[in-house]
């Protein structure tokens, strides 16, 4: 009587294992449709117009101006948001000279972000009645009128040779910025001992002499130095290896 009743129950289970498979069968077929119309929506949208490009940001630019910089990246409103090369126009954009660095992004869904960084302008090259804006790594943008100077830079008198130029750019941006901004002047002074040497005019009112390759660390003691000087006394401040002062030579009456 017990074996009947087993064999009973596992029948009346029959129709509920069946519908259980058929119920996980047709999620299954389920699952495979909304997989197969999202793979054609991810197609659909990668070849249409909605994943195009509608803005592009460009921050970080002070010298080159927003279209300069579109114009070299290359980029356009309209094109595939997926198909950058971001590299290749990223390579594009520093070939302008004043741009030292570029990164380009995307900011979903239909923007790009082009970030860059400048060289910072070091000084003013002398040139006639104007002067030519000189950046870190040696290159000089278009003149600027003399009235239009910012000031936010020493004005460089007598550098011919680009080589020193660059070389001097990389030793100012090394220099502490407080120290920068008490040089109103820096000649270019070579002698036949001294072929790199500079003369500086500060706003303090001090003549200082240097080098252009130990410009940096020569004149980080300056503050110190020009501190200790007594300022009825005219002469030369050398800041070199040794800072010392050359007191200037006054004809006996």
């Amino acid at each position: 009587m017990s074996q009947d009743k087993k064999v009973v129950s596992v029948n009346e289970r029959i129709p509920t294992l069946q519908e259980k498979r058929k119920q996980k069968a047709n999620r299954r077929i389920l699952a495979f449709i909304l997989l197969f119309f999202l793979l054609i929506v991810v197609l659909v949208y990668f070849q249409s117009p909605l994943s195009g490009v509608k803005t592009i940001h460009i921050n970080g630019n002070q010298l080159v101006a927003d279209e300069t910089i579109l114009e070299a990246s290359g980029l356009e409103e309209g094109m595939n948001i997926w198909h950058l090369s971001e590299g290749e126009r990223e390579e594009a954009i520093t070939s302008l000279k004043e741009i030292e660095s570029a990164k380009i992004e995307r900011e979903l869904p239909v923007s790009v972000r082009i970030t860059v960084s400048e060289y910072p302008r070091v000084g003013y090259v002398a040139e006639g009645d104007t002067y030519l804006p000189l950046l870190q790594n040696g290159e000089t943008l278009d003149p600027v009128p003399n009235g239009q100077l910012v000031g936010d830079a020493p004005v460089l008198v007598g550098f011919n040779d680009d080589e020193v130029l660059a070389q001097l750019g990389e030793e100012l941006v090394q220099t502490a910025p407080e120290i920068v901004g008490r040089i109103s002047e820096i000649l270019f002074t070579p002698t036949s001992t001294q072929p790199s040497e500079l003369t500086l005019y500060m706003t303090d009112g001090n003549e200082v002499k240097t080098n252009v390759e130990s410009f940096a660390q020569s004149m980080q003691p300056y503050p110190q130095v020009a501190a200790q000087l007594d300022p009825e006394k005219q002469g030369v401040l050398y800041m070199k290896m040794s800072p010392y002062f050359k007191e200037t030579e006054h004809d006996s009456q």
